[in-house]
């Protein structure tokens, strides 16, 4: 059972995502209303997903979500927000999220939402997160990992980075789906990515895609 921590500074945001996601059968491991309890809470709880909110007290939810992903990488951090701003989803994206949602999300995405990102996949679409991280991405120095990939595992992280799926790099570099995914997992273990959202990013910010030229 896929287990949850809620953090957010509003008692009835909390209490109104556990009623959804228990009925949903799915285990809210506990909550927190700020945002070092929510890293004192997931060191303890380990939960498979936090959703976080990005406005709290003591550090907000960016920050947070960066000690928590650094302490257990295999977490899933789902962003939550009132503001639908592109900055707050970049920045949520560059801290390690997996996902970004609007408080006023309807029952039925909350609980998809948090099933997808708890199978390791990504809320936002690789596309989406593309046309993001165009506007907002900085050029950062090469992460640790990068140097380790072969150059087909580079050209593969290029093209993921332009947002094709794993059919599209299978046509584009004349490969089985299942070699495309071998090569794919690859990146992920060796740049330790969560999923193709971060992939994303790191393509962007290491400078193998350069905004305007994805493709």
């Amino acid at each position: 059972m896929t287990r949850v921590l809620i953090a957010d500074d509003q008692t009835l945001v909390r209490g109104g995502f556990r009623m959804i996601l228990s009925r949903a059968g799915i285990e809210v491991a506990g909550e927190a209303a700020d945002g070092l309890e929510a890293v004192a809470a997931a060191r303890r709880l380990r939960p498979d997903v936090v959703l976080m909110d990005i406005r709290m007290p003591g550090i907000d939810g960016l920050e947070a979500a960066r000690r928590v992903l650094a302490a257990d990488p295999a977490c899933r951090v789902l962003m939550l927000t009132t503001f639908d701003l592109d900055r707050y989803v970049y920045a949520a994206l560059a801290a390690g999220a997996s996902g970004f949602l609007l408080k006023d999300v309807t029952p039925e995405h909350l609980v998809a939402s948090v099933r997808l990102v708890a199978t390791g996949d990504a809320l936002l679409a690789p596309s989406i997160t593309r046309r993001l991280v165009e506007r907002f991405a900085r050029p950062r120095p090469e992460p640790q990992g990068l140097d380790d990939l072969t150059p087909r595992e580079r050209e593969v992280l290029r093209l993921v980075g332009g947002g094709l799926s794993n059919a599209e790099l299978a046509a584009r570099l004349q490969l089985s789906e299942a070699t495309v995914k071998t090569h794919v997992a690859r990146i992920f273990a060796k740049l330790g990515l969560r999923d193709r959202a971060q992939a994303v990013v790191v393509a962007y910010e290491s400078g193998l895609v350069v905004p305007g030229s994805a493709e």
